[in-house]
């Protein structure tokens, strides 16, 4: 179990999160609008996203089956019944003066979400709820020195609101929540988890208490866009709180925003409960009846998702918990893994795709879509170490090759004359040249000092540039030694 000590001994992290995930959906929850990312200010907004009086909302069948969709993923229950809610609130960039949600009956109920922790344990985080709402629309503080500028484009489109059970007890396992809730949604293809364009946002629920005691009064960080802010957030929100409490005094329920620049939570609003909002059904849209076939029909789409991937990459490839976690992470990792692994050593593969790949790839900022070197290329280059072609040394050259100009391992090869020399010949003539040149170390070997191998090895490679097959060399070298 992890604690934070304070001066009053240990106290215990209670983490909570709602996170918000945009549906891919070409149009809006409620309005035929474009959803599209950046596109000029209020040119995706309807007369229904703008509240024009007497405009009705039509619902979008789309993303009722994302919502399902997720909530299968999640391994959750669905509800056949559901019902729109009016959330109200006032905000200038909500123009109808209240929010399309989803209160006492969502279309999703309780789930279930597997963490993948760093140490290679696994803990199960519970899902509370899954609802639909639509998304409010922009201020933007930073175009006027004096005004506030409004951007509609993102008022009405489709949100998911996953809220977790308060399962989570520090930052890192909230971190891993973020993160495998983010691979399942992109597995379904039903966000795109993108974070610094706001289509997937954290509200983190954080309070302290002393193990075995109660829950302690909470505080809600709203909009947290990245994990690496979620996690900071979070021991910088304890670790207030703590102090607070052992100075004497409480902790007020309220509403806070973390300061990117500071690395600070800063106090906005008093918390809201759900009796200010003023629910109440949405008399302009029927309760939500989904028919049970619908929902079987859609359970038979869903794809293997992360958990069951790992299984089976642990299984059918022999990998470790760690390379299987490291490579289920992302579809397209997935994806690219099995397509170098096809009809080659699975181990092998994995070792270059986890290894040399996204060492590569992590130094030059890029995500494995935008590759150089692609799966087939990649496979080309395991096929010339298996042939014996090239050594696994001179592979890392040709590796290092191929990412920069994206050619392949055999036209580099070639081009270098990096084949590996595997006449027994060329090898012994090499050999038979170092031994006369340490004719004192082949006497110190000879007479016991059996460490002079690798020497030998090491001056052989180096005779032939690496390109000498290291088992022949060892083999020949083992019998003119013994000589």
């Amino acid at each position: 179990m992890s604690y934070i000590q304070g001066e009053t001994g240990d106290w215990e992290i209670v983490i909570g999160l709602e996170v918000h995930a945009q549906v891919i959906s070409n149009a809006k929850l409620f309005s035929g609008a474009a959803t599209a990312f950046g596109a000029e200010p209020n040119s995706q907004v309807s007369f229904v996203d703008a509240a024009f009086p007497g405009m009705l909302p039509v619902i979008n069948e789309h993303c009722i089956e994302q919502a399902v969709r997720t909530g299968l993923g999640l391994k959750a229950q669905i509800n056949l019944h559901s019902v729109f809610d009016r959330k109200n609130y006032f905000y200038a960039d909500l123009p109808q003066g209240y929010q399309i949600s989803q209160y006492l009956q969502p279309i999703v109920g309780k789930g279930e979400i597997v963490l993948d922790l760093p140490d290679g344990s696994s803990r199960t985080v519970g899902v509370t709820r899954l609802h639909l709402e639509q998304d409010a629309g922009k201020s933007l503080h930073d175009q006027h020195p004096a005004k506030t500028y409004i951007d509609l484009n993102r008022s009405g489109v489709a949100l998911m609101e996953i809220v977790s059970e308060p399962d989570m007890r520090s930052a890192e396992e909230a971190g891993a929540y973020v993160r495998k809730l983010r691979s399942i949604l992109r597995y379904l293809g039903t966000c795109d988890g993108n974070m610094e364009e706001g289509s997937m946002r954290c509200d983190v629920n954080v309070s302290v208490r002393k193990p075995g005691e109660p829950f302690g009064t909470r505080c809600e960080i709203k909009n947290v866009n990245s994990i690496r802010f979620v996690m900071q957030a979070i021991e910088y929100e304890a670790r207030r709180q703590i102090e607070i409490i052992e100075e004497g005094g409480k902790i007020d329920q309220e509403t806070r925003l973390w300061d990117t620049t500071k690395f600070v939570t800063r106090s906005m609003r008093s918390k809201e409960e759900a009796h200010d909002y003023r629910y109440f059904p949405d008399p302009d849209l029927l309760p939500l009846e989904l028919e049970p076939e619908w929902v079987e029909d859609i359970k038979k789409t869903l794809p293997e998702l992360p958990d069951d991937k790992k299984a089976r990459f642990i299984s059918e490839y022999k990998l470790s918990p760690y390379d299987a976690n490291v490579l289920v992470s992302e579809k397209a990792r997935a994806d690219f893994y099995e397509a170098v692994a096809k009809g080659r050593d699975p181990k092998l593969a994995a070792n270059w795709v986890t290894g040399e790949l996204f060492g590569y790839l992590n130094k030059a900022g890029k995500e494995i879509e935008e590759s150089p070197v692609s799966a087939e290329n990649l496979g080309g280059l395991i096929d010339l170490i298996a042939d014996n072609t090239i050594s696994g040394r001179i592979a890392k050259e040709v590796f290092e090759a191929m990412f920069e100009t994206g050619e392949k391992a055999a036209d580099i090869v070639e081009k270098k004359g990096l084949r590996q020399v595997t006449d027994t010949g060329a090898i012994e003539a090499s050999i038979d040249a170092v031994l006369a040149a340490n004719a004192d170390k082949v006497a110190e070997f000879r007479s016991g000092k059996d460490k002079l191998f690798g020497f030998f090895v090491g001056q052989v490679m180096k005779a032939t540039q690496g390109k000498a097959n290291p088992a022949l060399v060892n083999e020949i070298l083992t019998t003119k030694l013994k000589g």
